[in-house]
């Protein structure tokens, strides 16, 4: 593993929220911007059997008002779709940690007693809907060693992306530009690329993921937020501020990409390009249909 920064950020001491501002832009071929407010979880994967202590309106792998289910994340011991399969594949047996762990060493990097946090959204009356989870890896002297985004489509698909300790930088962040090879949107075809440019977060948040055809920055979204205490009273207050929250976040999807289609931005296909649609998790029946009976 490569040296680290002493001055680079060190692992959060505990989980907590972040109450953010998302916003995408589009450069092209017809401008179109939007912004929305949400909050997420930040969850320290050692500590899920204590993350809902004291909250009444959070639980753990049930139902409740808020909710985190390990089976919503890192589905690695399914079947991978269009790609290489691991050569150790992980008992789903060992919870999300250690599906997390078996992923960065199959990707050559190996933090025993390190720690794990994720950014996600949670489920909301028992709704998910997570386009993108980050997954900030450290070791076991809390430095940055890896990240991991995970992309979800509105096919509910999953597909990580992985960024090594090659792509940290002295700037503290990882960034890598990486082939797409998934359809996230009908609107950005498949082959193109994102760049990731990925902070750990401490007080504040700063994510940037940009799209790119060639040479050229079609598309860019930031995650922009400010850490909170995560307590019964601010979820609750959450609830009041954001009701609904990941209900709504699939529904202006809807309508923005209805906006786009009345501005005329050109529509893709996701069946189209079946082959180009690599490495994800629980493939959608339009690239992966059923056998027949």
């Amino acid at each position: 593993m490569t040296p680290r920064d002493p001055n680079s950020p060190v692992a959060p001491a505990s989980s907590c929220l972040y109450e953010c501002r998302v916003m995408h832009h589009r450069f092209g071929p017809k401008v179109h911007h939007f912004d929305y407010r949400i909050f997420m979880f930040s969850v320290d994967l050692d500590g899920l059997g204590s993350l809902a202590r004291g909250i009444p309106v959070l639980s753990v792998n049930s139902g409740n008002l808020f909710s985190f289910r390990e089976n919503d994340y890192m589905p690695t011991t399914e079947p991978l779709h269009n790609g290489s399969e691991w050569t150790d594949r992980p008992s789903h047996a060992l919870g999300l940690k250690g599906r997390v762990m078996g992923y960065l060493r199959e990707h050559g990097v190996e933090i025993p007693d390190g720690r794990v946090t994720l950014l996600t959204l949670p489920r909301v009356a028992g709704y998910l809907f997570n386009p993108v989870s980050f997954y900030f890896c450290y070791d076991r002297q809390g430095q940055p060693a890896a990240a991991i985004v995970e992309v979800t489509n509105t096919f509910n698909e999953i597909k990580p992306y992985f960024l090594g300790p090659s792509s940290f930088s002295p700037g503290g962040d990882f960034s890598l530009r990486v082939p797409k090879h998934f359809y996230v949107s009908p609107f950005s075809d498949v082959d193109v690329a994102f760049e990731f440019k990925v902070k750990p977060p401490l007080e504040g948040l700063n994510i940037q993921i940009d799209d790119y055809c060639g040479a050229e920055r079609t598309l860019t979204s930031t995650l922009t937020g400010r850490r909170v205490p995560l307590t019964a009273t601010r979820l609750v207050w959450f609830f009041l501020k954001y009701p609904l929250m990941t209900l709504r976040v699939i529904l202006l999807i809807h309508l923005q990409a209805l906006v786009l289609r009345i501005k005329g931005v050109p529509w893709f296909s996701k069946a189209a390009r079946a082959k180009d649609q690599r490495d994800l998790y629980r493939p959608h029946e339009s690239i992966a249909p059923s056998s027949p009976i």
